[in-house]
């Protein structure tokens, strides 16, 4: 059974630091393309970065030079180090995977997620 629980968040101010854990179990981690979402409150579910086995990475432009996604495969671990944050920042954080070597892109690609953690950054 797969499982992502995601760890890591919380409240800052602007200008702030934060750093996203996800750890990941129940199917084979390192193979896999594993990307951060996140959703504002009223707002659509977001893609924000992804990283793939090897470790190639892609973000979204609203967070690039700020975020850096990185994984650990000996831990089965995915992380997000989210700097210089910003109030649009805010959102509930989810871990995701389609489960196979391909990124997701959008939120129907997701075939599994974690619960989420919550980031608020005030200004």
């Amino acid at each position: 059974q797969v499982q992502l629980v995601e760890s890591g968040g919380g409240s800052v101010q602007a200008g702030g630091s934060l750093r996203l854990s996800c750890a990941a179990s129940g199917y084979t981690y390192w193979y896999s393309c594993m990307a951060w979402f996140r959703q504002a409150a009223g707002k659509q579910r977001e893609w924000v970065s992804s990283i793939s086995s090897f470790g190639g990475a892609t973000y979204a432009d609203s967070v690039k030079d700020r975020f850096t996604i990185s994984r650990d495969n000996a831990k089965n671990t995915l992380y997000l180090q989210m700097n210089s944050l910003k109030p649009e920042d805010t959102a509930m954080y989810y871990c995701a995977t389609r489960g196979g070597g391909l990124c997701p892109a959008r939120s129907s690609d997701v075939n599994y997620w974690g619960q989420g953690t919550q980031v608020t950054v005030s200004s």
